[in-house]
């Protein structure tokens, strides 16, 4: 039976098929050879998969055979056995969905999830379960928030696995007595007394030094070295990118023999790819975790480093922490000090530390990610990773494939041309006849030529020509030809193939339909021709046809001699439609777009070319190789175009980027692609990628097109000017009321206010900014990336904090000498005239803040904020004359102070505006 025959499935789907594997990691101990083996080294391995292959790739099969200690026979059962137990089952690496307990524990684990956890533990030891209800239950709301989008979307962007069960076909040495089976000898795989037996076996029981043989339609099980091969193509555009199927043959050094990157090798097959056409024979020579493939999928499976979003909440977590280190125990030690109650004093510290940190940070951050998760699903953008949304906008660097992206992965024919380059029908009437009477698989080639429907009506394909015979493709002639019957009154052999091959074969040329000599002259022009199209980023072959009496019934390669040529056709992935305006769109949103790719350098610039992307350089894999990572990072940053790429060195080259500071993002859906997903800060990949590559994404488009992405981009940054937008309200408003509260500790004869109405206070203050992720972002700030500037935050704090305090001070001595609450007894009075004005000076803040313009006036709030806000100030208001006012220490105001409020308000948000203005002037709006 063979390998499953699934040559009719698409090629992702076939590469699928072997990410379709279970875990294994390939043990680095060499198996000890028992007998008259024992002390040879079994599996002479270099320092890396690519090295190892390339190594190999670069010996005669005979040399390989020896150094895995096989034969053209392949191996005995019960070696075969005694590897499998050494290396393990042929299988690789995945990175199974987590459960949802273990999805729950990453909620927790947030520094201020933690941080908040432990305040409200240290409160309910001392006594104010009050307090630690309060912070328990915004601690949980938060936690199951974002537990929630998580477990949504880990469930939405989840394939449905399933067990597949494949073979391969291996050989097996005849036993004493035994006859090798009639099938064994297939015909350009060698030599059939080397044949043995022939087996179907699992893939996952293949082990290094098995002989395999391959046909069209399968997948190829493992990292083999052609032993023998006939007419063999194999799709390897999950690994390279590369649309068109490649040639692959048994010769040493075909391409580069010095070449360190395995996939330019053409004796060498890879796990995963798909035999579009031809047989070969193959010897095992990695499986399992080392294989391209699955040294690719081993580190997928490396926890990620440490994305933007994550360090920017730790950096956020650790200012909050400094600044309640220093706070809490200097208002302890104050209060202890000048009243002498030090257990009054502590619970009044820890309310002070509670306050200093913003206890809805947590539910708004999550909040904030998940209406953009929602609004991006909207823009057909899954978010897997809700935290990478912040580093989607704050994305400075897109690395992207070519295939797909730019191009619309598809080949057409573009201009069939006669020896001038001119457009003539007649060149693609013979291609036409040529592919549709070729027997075997229909490469890309043939499908572009084949879509032009037309010319079969036109020629009246199926009256008027018959099949007579066919000279197959071979790596050698680089061409194929059949023979038809026109009309029954003479034969036509057709022959297309590589310009180069076809001219040798040519002494004539067709010119406007008469047949003239090829001479000196002409050549020229056609190899110019030839240059000019490659150099365009076509891909070219040539056609030509002789006429033959009809007597003749065979033919063989001595006919395609003395032909006549007819012209040149040429091919292309033409660019998307969309890609220019898509690429004009992320440069004004300041995003600086690099091609990686593993397709060649000359089509890659001239997709760029069409889509208008400068190209600032180019820079090849091998030069990749031989330079350090700080030549590398000078290199990079000046190039556009980086091709003929493996999988480690686009991964190399995003972390490279990544080292000088810069937000990398990668878009990628091939295997090849899965390690550059795992290495940037987020991982773009497609719905109709890999497996391997959307496990490995943090952000799953439904559309191939960067103008999604792009959509995307700005729902990023949305989502994270308004979390900014808390965070800098939050900071800047709860240090200057702790600032306020230091001061008042040290000049007033008891608390300025009570420790449950500081977090009263706090709790109604982050009610009012749970309108925030419904908020609008101004455009300006969506124009470029945006990013944690910790040190801008703590500036921002510094300086606006402050103000609050002053106007604080000034409610201080309105309360003290207006009103005369100056003695114990009339301490409810000035805490509950502070409360009143500390809230709505917080509620107002958010208005001012919000933007750089001027509140209500040049921008207004949406009305979800507006709503909420006005909400909490008519609460403040109103929550000293309500039955709960006692309960929290809070005691009805005078009438006459609600216009001296309005007085200290107006004065607050004056002086406040002013100075953000001067602020953003000075340092900028970030």
């Amino acid at each position: 039976m063979g390998l499953a025959r699934l040559w009719n499935h698409p090629i992702r789907e076939l590469a699928q098929l072997g990410l379709r594997l279970a875990p294994q990691l390939w043990p680095p101990e060499r198996p000890q050879v028992q007998g008259p083996q024992a002390g040879r080294t079994r599996d002479p391995v270099g320092p890396s998969t690519d090295a190892r292959l390339a190594a190999l790739g670069n010996q005669p099969p005979e040399r390989v055979l020896a150094q895995l200690e096989s034969g053209g026979a392949g191996l005995s059962e019960v070696e075969a056995e005694r590897r499998r137990r050494h290396y393990g089952a042929n299988e690789i690496p995945r990175q199974g969905t987590a459960s949802w307990p273990m999805q729950l524990l990453a909620s927790v684990r947030n520094p201020l999830v933690l941080l908040l956890t432990a305040l409200a533990a240290l409160s309910l030891v001392s006594g104010e379960a009050e307090s630690a209800l309060i912070i328990l239950t915004i601690v949980i709301f938060s936690v199951i928030l974002r537990f929630s989008q998580d477990f949504r979307s880990s469930r939405a962007v989840a394939a449905l696995r399933e067990l597949v069960h494949t073979t391969a076909t291996v050989r097996r040495p005849l036993l004493q007595g035994e006859r090798a089976s009639c099938d064994s000898g297939s015909p350009g795989l060698g030599p059939s007394v080397e044949m043995g037996q022939q087996q179907d076996v699992p893939i996952r029981d293949l082990v290094p030094g098995d002989v395999i043989l391959l046909a069209a339609g399968d997948m190829v099980p493992a990292d083999v070295r052609l032993l023998h091969s006939k007419d063999l193509y194999v799709s390897q555009a999950t690994l390279t990118g590369e649309s068109l199927p490649v040639e692959k043959h048994v010769a040493v050094g075909t391409i580069a023999s010095a070449s360190s990157n395995p996939l330019e090798l053409e004796c060498l097959c890879f796990l995963g790819t798909a035999v579009m056409s031809g047989a070969a024979s193959a010897v095992v020579v990695h499986t399992g975790g080392r294989t391209i493939l699955g040294s690719v999928a081993e580190g997928v499976q490396v926890p990620k480093s440490s994305k933007g979003f994550d360090k920017g909440v730790n950096d956020v977590s650790g200012l909050l922490l400094r600044f309640m280190l220093v706070m809490a125990p200097s208002v302890f030690l104050i209060n202890g000090v000048l009243k002498g109650n030090w257990g009054e004093a502590f619970f009044f510290a820890l309310s002070v530390a509670v306050g200093l940190t913003p206890e809805m940070l947590p539910m708004i951050v999550t909040a904030n990610l998940a209406r953009g998760a929602i609004a991006m699903s909207k823009q057909k953008v899954i978010v897997k990773n809700i935290n990478s949304i912040q580093c989607l906008g704050a994305m400075e660097i897109l690395c992207t494939d070519k295939t797909g992206t730019l191009t619309q992965d598809h080949i057409v024919l573009k201009f069939p041309l006669d020896i001038f380059g001119r457009e003539r029908e007649d060149v693609l009437e013979f291609a036409y006849l040529n592919s549709t009477y070729q027997s075997g698989l229909k490469n890309l080639l043939d499908v572009a030529i084949l879509e032009h429907k037309d010319i079969e009506t036109k020629l009246e394909l199926h009256q008027r020509y018959r099949k007579i015979d066919e000279i197959p493709f071979d790596f050698v002639r680089r061409r194929m030809s059949v023979v038809i019957d026109e009309d029954g009154h003479h034969h036509e052999l057709i022959c297309k193939g590589a310009v180069e091959e076809i001219a040798q074969i040519c002494d004539q040329v067709r010119i406007d339909g008469q047949a003239v000599d090829l001479d000196a002259q002409l050549r020229r022009q056609l190899h110019q021709l030839n240059h000019n199209l490659n150099d365009d980023g076509l891909r070219v072959i040539a056609v030509a046809y002789k006429e033959l009496p009809p007597e003749q019934t065979t033919y063989a390669i001595a006919d395609e001699r003395a032909l006549t040529l007819v012209g040149l056709m040429a091919f292309l992935d033409p660019p998307k439609d969309s890609a220019r305006q898509a690429l004009d769109a992320l440069a004004t949103s300041g995003v600086q777009v690099k091609v990686l790719t593993g397709d060649n350098a000359v089509i890659t610039q001239k997709t760029c070319k069409d889509v208008g992307l400068a190209v600032g350089g180019i820079l090849l894999g091998d030069g990749v190789d031989n330079l350090d990572d700080g030549t590398l990072l000078e290199a990079a940053a000046r190039t556009t175009i980086f091709a003929k790429l493996t999988p480690s060195q686009k991964a190399r080259i995003i972390r490279v980027l990544r080292s000088h500071g810069s937000i990398v993002g990668f878009m990628g859906d091939g295997i090849n692609d899965a390690a550059a997903l795992r290495e940037a800060d987020v991982g773009i990949s497609v719905d109709t990628g890999a497996d391997i590559a959307k496990e490995a994404a943090d952000i799953i488009l439904l559309e191939k097109n960067l103008m999604v992405l792009q959509a995307g981009i700005l729902e990023g940054r949305r989502t994270f000017g308004n979390i900014v937008k808390y965070i800098k309200m939050g900071t800047s408003s709860n240090f200057g009321n702790m600032f306020s509260m230091l001061g008042a500790s040290a000049l007033l004869p008891f608390l300025p206010m009570l420790p449950v109405q500081i977090l009263v206070n706090n709790l109604l203050y982050d009610l009012s900014q749970t309108g925030i992720p419904f908020d609008r972002v101004e455009r300006d700030y969506l124009d470029k990336p945006r990013q944690w500037l910790v040190g801008d935050i703590q500036r921002f704090m510094l300086w606006i904090g402050p103000i609050s305090s002053l106007f604080d001070y000034l409610t201080f001595a309105l309360m003290w000498f207006v009103f005369q609450a100056n003695t114990p007894a009339q301490h409810a009075l000035f805490q509950t005239g502070w409360f009143v004005e500390s809230l709505m000076t917080q509620v107002l803040i958010v208005h001012i803040i919000r933007t750089p313009k001027i509140p209500l006036f040049e921008s207004r709030a949406s009305w979800a904020l507006l709503g909420i806000s006005a909400t909490v100030m008519a609460l403040a208001i109103t929550l000293p004359f309500t039955p709960a006012g006692p309960g929290l220490g809070l005691v009805p105001l005078p009438a006459v102070y609600f216009g001296w409020l309005a007085l200290i308000l107006a004065g607050y948000c004056l002086l406040t505006q002013r100075v953000k203005t001067w602020f953003i002037q000075r340092y900028g709006y970030n």
